[in-house]
């Protein structure tokens, strides 16, 4: 497979990537700690689980419909919240964001029936809608193309950061807090576990910057080395100057289908992931939280070094077909090997490795085409509509697994659902992605 040359560094060259080091040092970590928040109040529901659905007598396919509703609200409110931080700015709108969601989680600690249980994952979406779109489209406004694709991987590194460490810590609340003050373990843990949400979200306020302008902590002349670096990479792409031109390009639905085959996988692996490893016969949540943290330290590694590969190769295509194909492989070697702990674990570790790695790759195929006011729309459109697999996917399990008994007809399901992606993905043009 041929590689775009990557160019000698030039004194220009090393000039800009010593100001990149310092933007990254200062944006990234915080983006990630944002986004580990997020991701910890969005999938928590998966552990909650564990005792919840007993405890209020969910159905396998209730509880699916209850985490899936998440995305029915995001969907709806996606692309007005991405305008509006386009609008407000990123400091004011994603802490709100980030505010409104924290409020929403800990009243997750009140559900009593399934009503209760749909109406506040439905209100969670809500309150979520537009964060990831959005921090997507505040990276464009600091990182060219040929920088992006690592640096999303970095701020998606907290999917499996909050998994690594979220599941331990939600399976030890759930143990150690049930019964005090006469509540639940898993309420507890929704109470506990919004904390971080507000408190971030508060910081937020003090610490994000609208943009490359605002930023205090730059010198004038490492801003021009960034804005002109973002504005050479703008250069390639066409700009659409109104909100109606993202829906009428086809190739924004073209990412929706490949987004969604992705999405279908990510969100089996972080609403499943706990009952899947209960299913091999592992009791405690403390335990099941450790052993549900391994297939997400294995996705840890491999979408960081898929990341840098991609931008150093400056190739976009094939580093996410080949991440697709093993999610697609390890799903469907988590079907065969379902009754063996350890099996079943290296199978969703290559499943987790594949699928996660997918998810940070994938934007830097929207964001090589999409310019203008129609990148904020075609990258919350993309978004909100491949998320609509946050819906299906846990949903689908769940029926499929009350329908037949089975837990390995999902697996096969997500399988062919990701060699679709994979397939979608070469019929972009590399000449277009492969910057």
């Amino acid at each position: 497979m041929p590689m775009p040359a990557v160019a000698a560094e030039t004194p220009a060259l090393a000039r800009e990537n010593t100001v990149y080091r310092k933007v990254v040092r200062r944006i990234v970590p915080f983006l990630v700690l944002c986004y580990v928040a997020s991701y910890l109040d969005r999938v928590n529901v998966g552990f909650a689980k564990l005792q919840m659905s007993d405890d209020l007598g969910f159905s396998e396919a209730a509880y699916g419909l209850g985490a899936g509703l998440f995305f029915i609200g995001y969907f709806l409110l996606e692309v007005p919240s991405n305008l509006m931080l386009q609008r407000v700015g990123a400091r004011t709108w994603i802490a709100r964001i980030m505010i409104s969601w924290g409020l929403v989680s800990a009243a997750f600690m009140f559900v009593t029936n399934e009503v209760t249980f749909y109406v506040l994952r439905f209100l969670l979406g809500a309150a979520e809608a537009g964060f990831y779109p959005g921090v997507i489209l505040y990276c464009t406004y600091w990182f060219p193309s040929h920088r992006r694709a690592r640096v999303i991987a970095m701020f998606m590194s907290a999917i499996p950061v909050a998994g690594i460490f979220g599941n331990p810590l939600s399976g030890w609340i759930m143990d150690s807090f049930q019964g005090v003050n006469g509540w639940q373990g898993w309420q507890w843990m929704f109470l506990l576990e919004a904390v971080p949400a507000l408190l971030v979200g508060v910081l937020t306020l003090f610490y994000l910057d609208d943009g490359v302008r605002d930023a205090k902590w730059l010198t004038d002349e490492e801003k021009a080395v960034v804005e002109r670096a973002v504005a050479e990479d703008g250069a390639h792409r066409a700009v659409h100057g109104r909100v109606l031109d993202a829906f009428r390009e086809p190739r924004v639905w073209l990412m929706c289908l490949i987004y969604f085959c992705f999405v279908m996988g990510q969100y089996a692996l972080t609403f499943w992931m706990p009952t899947f490893v209960e299913s091999t016969g592992i009791d405690g949540n403390l335990a099941i939280g450790v052993l549900s943290a391994v297939p997400f330290l294995a996705a840890l590694v491999a979408m960081n070094l898929f990341g840098r590969s991609a931008d150093k190769r400056r190739e976009r295509r094939w580093h996410l077909v080949v991440p697709s194909l093993m999610g697609a492989v390890g799903f469907s070697l988590s079907a065969v090997w379902n009754g063996s702990t350890a099996l079943s674990l290296t199978a969703l570790s290559v499943a987790a490795a594949g699928v996660l790695t997918c998810a940070p790759l994938f934007w830097s195929l929207p964001t090589a085409f999409l310019g203008g006011t129609a990148a904020a729309a075609g990258l919350a459109i993309i978004n909100s509509v491949g998320n609509l697999a946050g819906f299906v996917s846990p949903y689908m399990i769940g029926a499929l697994k009350d329908a037949t008994g089975s837990a390995s007809i999902p697996m096969y399901v997500l399988a062919l659902t990701l060699v679709v992606g994979a397939a979608a993905v070469l019929t972009t043009k590399k000449q277009v992605v492969n910057r």
